[in-house]
Order: structure tokens, then C-alpha cells, then sequence
């Protein structure tokens, strides 16, 4: 009141919200099963959403899914809730029908040919279906069908190849594959390798020459190659090329041709047997074949004419008169193959010179030993290879009987340039037999008192000399 005086009592005021909102349902829809259910803005959401109070609204969807007619169908029971903020909700439903109603694709193979021998069920060599693909199904195997018609010959054909592909839910897609079975292949082998023979090997033997091997067809089983020969001049009279062509045809007319060369050629050197190595002496003849040897057995492959020759090649020897002849024999076909072989001939000198030794003699000790006109000289000096002879001697002397007497052994040496020697013995013996010389005192007449020992009185003798003493000293005896 005025004077303050207050009174208080309260009233409740319930403010509610019992009032659920309101919304419009997306209409039933229909997808493919490869289109996205869960796509609000293909299947639809809620519009028109309103509550008395709340502002802030958003709908939410939880799905009941039942199986549909077929592996990739279904339909969908979208239950859509629109809940105020007080909890007052409201619920629709929306059915979403799955359905697959597209059939698969597939790339058919291209249209092929192959051969009779090929095998028309290997997908790895005709083709198989590519890109094969489907909205929904993941599990495509595509199959085929084929229907045959007769070709040009026996081994050909065409197939009409019918690819079919389906889907889990039947729908079906086919296309047409032709392949065309042919015999278009020639025969196969191996032509024998080019060869070269001798001339003296025979070019039609086969088993030497080689045959065809390996002959094969794709569809021909009755296989037998022939050939000709075209024959070209070869380098010389016995040698040649052929050309050998082999053919094989198959039962279609399909054929193969090769060709092989084989050249006939002498390249086989004639043979003989060398002379046999040989030693000589410096005096005899080496171009004497009867002494030193000639080839034999002198024998060709092809060629009957041959005529060994040969050349020497003198390298010296150990002194003057000796060698060494290289001997190198030569045989030649007429395809100029060449055998050569060498012949060593050694020429030596082992022959001792000759000659006649002086003849023994005795000389009296005031000879001279050295005087060769009194002693002797050698004679018939002589060699077989050596013509320049100088013999020489060398003395050994031995005492003799007395001072003045000796006896010389006297060797006579002759040596050829080759060093072989000859040696002999002259004995020349070396005597005292001459007496020596004086000359008397004349016979004289003394008194008998004059002493007939005085040589003085009497005389010496004079004259002394001897061939070789040098020491002379004559005495006397008397006889009264």
C-alpha cells in the first residue's frame, strides 16, 4: 500500500510444447542398382519442415532393407524422424525400390583367322570377351557357342562364334565372333647344310652329302621332299658348285623351297714320302739322287700327273769343307694344292788326309837333322776335300850309344781344314862313326941326355879335329 505495506502471492504459468513438427516426405523412387541410395539428391528429402516453437530442425533416415526379386534388387523402407527439441516426433515413410534392369556389356573379339592347326578353343589365340562389365554385378563369365560351316578344302571351316554374357538378374547381351579356319602354311625342314666335299667324294650319297630333316606340315601328314640340281664350273678342272634345290608341297598346294650349296673342291695336298736324312762325305755328288734319295709313293686325291721337284737351302757347316743342305721337295696337284717336305743332307768331312812319311835313315852327328833335303821330306800329300796340304813334323829326341849320338823320332802331322789328322813316324838315327884328325910330330933324332918327354923337344901334335868332338886331347905311349 501507500505506507508500504505489501502483500505478495505467486500464480505458475506452464509453458508446453506438446505440438510435433510437421514435414513432407520424399516421394517412393525407383534406382538402378548401381545408383546411390544414400544420394539425398537423387532419392529425395524431407521439405516443409516446421514445429510451433522449434527453429532449428533437421530430419534424420534409418533404412529397412527386404530382398528384392533378384541378387542385385531390393527395396528400401526409409523411415524418416523429425524430432523437436521438447521430443515430439513425427515419422514417414519413404520405399526406395532397387532394381537392375541393365544388361552387362562386353567387348567381342575381333573377327580372326587362324590355321588348321591351330586350336579354335584357345582363347589365348582367338580372343576371349574384353570389358566385360555390368552396373551391379562384379561376377561376369562370359560363354560362347559356335556353329561350323564347311571352308574351301578339308582342313578349312568358318565359326560363328556366339558370345553371350548375362547378368545375376538375366538381363542378356550376345555378339557374333567369326573365325575362319584356313591352311595357308607351307610345309617346314631343314635343309641340309651347306657342305664342301673333295672331288673324289661322290655329291648324290646322301648319307655323306645330308638329306632333308624335320619335314613337317600344320595339317599334312604324307610329307616327302625332292630336289634338282644346277651345277656351276669351279675354280679348276676338278672342282665345282651345286646348287641343290629341295621342295616340299602339302596337300593344299602350300610349298617350301631351300636351297643347299655344295662346292666341290681339291683342297687336299698331294702326299709322298721325303727322302730319308742322310749324311755325306765333302766329296761326293749331292745332286747324285741315286746316292742322296728321291721322293715316292707320290699320291693325289684327283690328280694322276705329278713330278716332284725340289730346292736347296745350304746353311755352313762346322769348318770349311762341310754343310748343311736343306733340302725341300715340292709335289703340286693341278688345283695347286702343295705338299712340301724337307730332306736334311749333311755334309761332312771326317776323311783323314793321306800322304808317304820320309823313310827311316841313320846320319853321321855333324849332319843337320833339319836339312829336310837329307832327311826326307812327306810325299802324296793328299785329301778329299782339301787341296791346300802343308804336313809338319815335331821331333822327340832320345840318347844314344855316346854323347854325340841320339836317336830322333821324327812325326810327321797332316791335318785338313776340317781338323782330321794324319800322323806317322820317320826315325832318323843320329851316329858317331868317323875318327877324329891330327897331325903328327916329325919324326926326330935327341942326344941321349935330352928327355924325350919334353914335348918341347920332341913335338906335340897339331891339328886335332873331329866331326863333332870339340874336346880333343891326344896322348901317346912309347915303345923302346
Amino acid at each position: 500500500d501507500d505506507c508500504g505495506n505489501t502483500t505478495t502471492a505467486d500464480q505458475t504459468i506452464t509453458i508446453v510444447d506438446t505440438t510435433a513438427p510437421t514435414f513432407t516426405v520424399p516421394a517412393d523412387f525407383t534406382i538402378e542398382c548401381d545408383q546411390d541410395e544414400t544420394d539425398l539428391g537423387l532419392t529425395g528429402d524431407v521439405t516443409d519442415e516446421a514445429d510451433n516453437c522449434d527453429t532449428t530442425l533437421d530430419a534424420t533416415y534409418s533404412d529397412s532393407v527386404a530382398a528384392g526379386a533378384c541378387a542385385n534388387e531390393s527395396v528400401i523402407t526409409r523411415t524418416w524422424t523429425l524430432t523437436d527439441d521438447c521430443g515430439n516426433t513425427t515419422t514417414a515413410d519413404q520405399t526406395i525400390t532397387i532394381v537392375d534392369t541393365t544388361a552387362p556389356t562386353f567387348t567381342v573379339p575381333a573377327d580372326f583367322t587362324i590355321e588348321c592347326d591351330q586350336d579354335e578353343t584357345d582363347l589365348g589365340l582367338t580372343g576371349d570377351v574384353t570389358d566385360e562389365a555390368d552396373n551391379c554385378d562384379t561376377t561376369l563369365d562370359a560363354t560362347y557357342s559356335d556353329s561350323v560351316a564347311a571352308g574351301a578344302c578339308a582342313n578349312e571351316s568358318v565359326i560363328t562364334r556366339t558370345w553371350t554374357l548375362m547378368d545375376d538378374c538375366g538381363n542378356t547381351t550376345t555378339a557374333d565372333q567369326t573365325i575362319t579356319i584356313v591352311d595357308t602354311t607351307a610345309p617346314t625342314f631343314t635343309v641340309p647344310a651347306d657342305l664342301t666335299i673333295e672331288c673324289d667324294q661322290d655329291e648324290t650319297d646322301l648319307g655323306l652329302t645330308g638329306d632333308v630333316t624335320d619335314e613337317a606340315d600344320n595339317c599334312d601328314t604324307t610329307l616327302d621332299a625332292t630336289y634338282s640340281d644346277s651345277v656351276a664350273a669351279g675354280a679348276c678342272a676338278n672342282e665345282s658348285v651345286i646348287t641343290r634345290t629341295w621342295t616340299l608341297t602339302d596337300d593344299c598346294g602350300n610349298t617350301t623351297t631351300a636351297d643347299q650349296t655344295i662346292t666341290i673342291v681339291d683342297t687336299t695336298a698331294p702326299t709322298f714320302t721325303v727322302p730319308a736324312d742322310l749324311t755325306i762325305e765333302c766329296d761326293q755328288d749331292e745332286t747324285d739322287l741315286g746316292l742322296t734319295g728321291d721322293v715316292t709313293d707320290e699320291a693325289d686325291n684327283c690328280d694322276t700327273t705329278l713330278d716332284a721337284t725340289y730346292s736347296d737351302s745350304v746353311a755352313a757347316g762346322a769348318c770349311a769343307n762341310e754343310s748343311v743342305i736343306t733340302r725341300t721337295w715340292t709335289l703340286t696337284d693341278d688345283c695347286g694344292n702343295t705338299t712340301t717336305a724337307d730332306q736334311t743332307i749333311t755334309i761332312v768331312d771326317t776323311t783323314a788326309p793321306t800322304f808317304t812319311v820320309p823313310a827311316d835313315l841313320t846320319i853321321e852327328c855333324d849332319q843337320d837333322e833339319l836339312d829336310l833335303t837329307l832327311t826326307g821330306d812327306v810325299t802324296d800329300e793328299a785329301d778329299n776335300c782339301d787341296t791346300t796340304l802343308d804336313a809338319t813334323y815335331s821331333d822327340s829326341v832320345a840318347a844314344g850309344a855316346c854323347a854325340n849320338e841320339s836317336v830322333i823320332t821324327r812325326t810327321w802331322t797332316l791335318t785338313d781344314d776340317c781338323g782330321n789328322t794324319t800322323t806317322a813316324d820317320q826315325t832318323i838315327t843320329i851316329v858317331d862313326t868317323t875318327a877324329p884328325t891330327f897331325t903328327v910330330p916329325a919324326d926326330l933324332t935327341i942326344e941321349c941326355d935330352q928327355d924325350e918327354t919334353d914335348l918341347g923337344l920332341t913335338g906335340d901334335v897339331t891339328d886335332e879335329a873331329d866331326n863333332c868332338d870339340t874336346t880333343l886331347d891326344a896322348t901317346y905311349s912309347d915303345s923302346v
